[in-house]
């Protein structure tokens, strides 16, 4: 995979067009999409499940990549995968047996992530990330969109940018949370791989151009 991506999230799509939305998506320079899932217990707040993951299924032509922020996400993984999930990540916080959850992920066929919230050391990978596909860091705290980005994941970047060197590994940093045009090129630049841009996109007079500057 190509470094410098822009994973669109749905969650701040409008999902009284939502086709219009994934297909403005497809024809842009965008390289996946992103989709959070929330159950209301994890992180306060419920998004969408398996009904808004059929219709992404039908209609997306990029890669797909799920961000479970539920409990007991190793009860769900299979199905999400079933649904059209190309990645999916889980939180090291809500996953009991780690290991064993990424293991049953990229037995069914999908490439698996670790989410670190905020308060999350990057150290505590140190054990699987040679294991995992890709590290996502949580740059403003999980359940809601349009938060205000936490200076201190430029920090984070670059431990976890160190921690892959020197296992050897090849997980790709992914960063979800306040990312804009103002500091996309500086994630870049810092060791990031993926980002994900919400209100951005789909805030912005014009989706396509934004996700264009993104990648600058």
């Amino acid at each position: 995979m190509k470094t410098k991506l822009i994973a669109p999230s749905l969650l701040s799509a409008d999902f009284g067009h939502l086709s219009r939305d994934i297909e403005m998506i497809n024809r842009s320079q965008a390289d996946w999409f992103h989709i959070d899932v929330m159950d209301g217990r994890f992180v306060p707040n419920i998004s969408f499940g398996f009904p808004v993951m059929n219709t992404v299924r039908q209609h997306a032509k990029k890669f797909v990549d799920v961000h479970l922020m539920i409990v007991e996400p190793e009860r769900y993984v299979e199905e999400f995968i079933q649904h059209g999930a190309d990645l999916v990540s889980v939180h090291y916080e809500a996953c009991i047996h780690l290991h064993r959850t990424v293991k049953l992920i990229q037995e069914k066929g999908a490439k698996a992530g670790v989410v670190l919230n905020p308060s999350t050391p990057v150290l505590l990978l140190e054990d699987i990330i040679s294991e995992i596909d890709l590290v996502l860091l949580m740059s403003v705290n999980p359940g809601f969109g349009g938060q205000k980005f936490i200076e201190n994941t430029y920090r984070k970047i670059a431990e976890t940018k160190d921690l892959i060197l020197s296992n050897n590994a090849t997980a790709l940093i992914e960063v979800d949370g306040g990312v804009n045009l103002e500091n996309a090129s500086r994630l870049f630049d810092a060791g990031a791989d993926v980002l994900v841009a919400g209100n951005a996109v789909f805030s912005s007079e014009d989706p396509e151009r934004t996700i264009e500057l993104l990648k600058i």
